[in-house]
Order: C-alpha cells, then sequence, then structure tokens
C-alpha cells in the first residue's frame, strides 16, 4: 500500500479513538455546519468512495457531503470499516500503472501516486478538523503536510466551494502543515 495511505488513515484512527474516548461527537469542528460525529462520517463514507473507485469496495449508504448525526453501527465502525476498505482497496493498486481513477468529478484520473495522496488528503485533514475540534494533537506533521501538498494544488481548485472553502492568505511564519490547511480554506489555528 502507498505509505501516504496509512499514514493518513492511522491519523484518522487515532482521531476517531480521540474524539469516542472523550466523548465529544457532537462538538462543533472547522467544517463549521458539522459536528464531530458528522465529520467522521463524512470522512468514512469518502474512504468507501475512494475505495469503490480504485478497489473493490462498496459506495457509503450515505451521502458524505450531507452525512449522518448518528448511524447504527456508530462512529467507531463506521470508520474502522471505511479504513479496512480504504487499506485493501489501495493495496491492489499498482504503483506503475499509468493511471487511477478517481471519484473526483473534475479529476477523473491521475496517476497512482497523486491519487493516493488526493485520497490520503481527505483522511488526514478530516483527522486533523477532529483532532483541534476534541483538544487532540494535530496529526498533521510538516512531513505529511509535503506529501498531500501536490494533491491539493491538483484538486482543491475545481473542488472550491463544494468540498473546500476559498483558500486563506498564506503566512511568513507558516509551515508545512499550516500552509496546507490555508490553501485547503482552514484557519491552522481554529480554536472551539
Amino acid at each position: 500500500m502507498f505509505t501516504v495511505i496509512g499514514t493518513a488513515l492511522d491519523a484518522l484512527d487515532r482521531a476517531t479513538t480521540g474524539a469516542i474516548d472523550t466523548g465529544r461527537l457532537d462538538d462543533p469542528t472547522p467544517c463549521s455546519a458539522w459536528t464531530v460525529a458528522q465529520v467522521l462520517f463524512h470522512a468514512a463514507g469518502d474512504q468507501h468512495a475512494w475505495a469503490s473507485i480504485v478497489g473493490s469496495g462498496s459506495s457509503p449508504s450515505y451521502d458524505p457531503f450531507n452525512p449522518p448525526h448518528r448511524l447504527d453501527e456508530g462512529v467507531a465502525v463506521t470508520v474502522a470499516k471505511a479504513i479496512e476498505a480504504a487499506t485493501a482497496a489501495w493495496a491492489g493498486v499498482d504503483p506503475a500503472a499509468q493511471s487511477v481513477r478517481t471519484p473526483l468529478p473534475p479529476v477523473p484520473t491521475m496517476a497512482p501516486e497523486l491519487a493516493a495522496a488526493a485520497c490520503a488528503l481527505d483522511a488526514a485533514v478530516h483527522a486533523w478538523d477532529v483532532a483541534v475540534a476534541t483538544g487532540q494533537p494535530s496529526p498533521l506533521t510538516a512531513a505529511l503536510a509535503e506529501q498531500l501538498m501536490p494533491a491539493a494544488r491538483a484538486t482543491a481548485e475545481p473542488l472550491r466551494g463544494f468540498a473546500y472553502a476559498a483558500a486563506l492568505p498564506a503566512q511568513p511564519d507558516d509551515d508545512p502543515a499550516a500552509a496546507l490547511l490555508r490553501y485547503l480554506g482552514r484557519n491552522p489555528h481554529w480554536t472551539p
């Protein structure tokens, strides 16, 4: 599997566990219209969408862009199943392939490394959303952010207003994680 996917999915798993352990699933997040639980359901749905396109997974049973507040299986099981599906799907992707299909309408195919980074971008940024919303340490390291920035640059513009907000102005003291978050329309210093 692509290392960037494994790193991002691990971050999403840790953020999920932390949110559940602190009992803060109803807290607000940097995704202003969504609670912690909704961000996690959205992130899980996106991973299922990627898995269904690049592998043999199934699409989510709900609209990831209108995530529920609750699901019968709960957050932990829903996210765990999404991580399992994504891990299995990406394990079957040939890194030397010419291209990989994506669930991103404006960018239907990408080179495998870039597609893996785009999928990882979703997991990692939503792991950050949940972590900062629930008082956990940021899972978005400078090294991970540097790996994700090319995918952000390749996908964010056509998805602005739908999946991403307008970019925020860069600041002179931004590290790679802050630069990535600002590029995706997030305030790296957001607090609840």
